[in-house]
């Protein structure tokens, strides 16, 4: 992997302001990811790490970003009830094993609609004693768009 280093140097910001608000050095990090076939500039203060070590943890540190990125994308959570690593996980736990069971609903029930719509038909009649094939048989989705007072405000729209 040390061929594929391609810059490990230290720089210092240069301006007036930036130097005044950060003073210390950078490490500056170009690395060519044969897997990907291209090449990763990386900004960091670690330089008590290898350049290999610093590398995967930013490897690791994107597919954070993409999980979060599809959690935002695919389930709808538009932001956090709280900021604790609890209340967080808790909130995508139980974000997930929805999204789960409403995939399960979907595919046994052979549904041709989006799992997007199975929710929100799924979200508007928990309490609605109507058996499930009628109701994906006879819920217009538009009608479904037009509710304005979701069970829970914010979970998945």
């Amino acid at each position: 992997m040390s061929k594929n280093i391609l810059t490990d140097v230290e720089v210092k910001l240069t301006g007036y302001l930036s130097k005044k608000k950060y003073p210390d050095s950078f490490r500056l990090i170009r690395v060519y990811d044969e897997k990907y076939e291209r090449e990763f500039t990386f900004l960091t203060n670690a330089k008590h790490i290898t350049v290999i070590d610093d590398a995967d943890l930013y490897k690791k540190k994107w597919l954070v970003e993409l999980f979060f990125k599809w959690l935002k994308q695919h389930l709808k959570i538009k932001r956090f009830w709280g900021t604790t690593e609890n209340t967080v996980r808790i909130q995508i736990s139980v974000v997930i094993i929805t999204y789960c069971l409403v995939t399960i609903v979907q595919h046994d029930m052979q549904l041709d609609r989006s799992t997007y719509e199975v929710l929100q038909i799924l979200s508007i009649s928990l309490t609605d004693k109507t058996h499930q094939h009628d109701l994906f048989d006879e819920t217009n989705f538009n009608d479904v768009k037009e509710q304005l007072d979701p069970l829970i405000s914010g979970l998945f729209i």
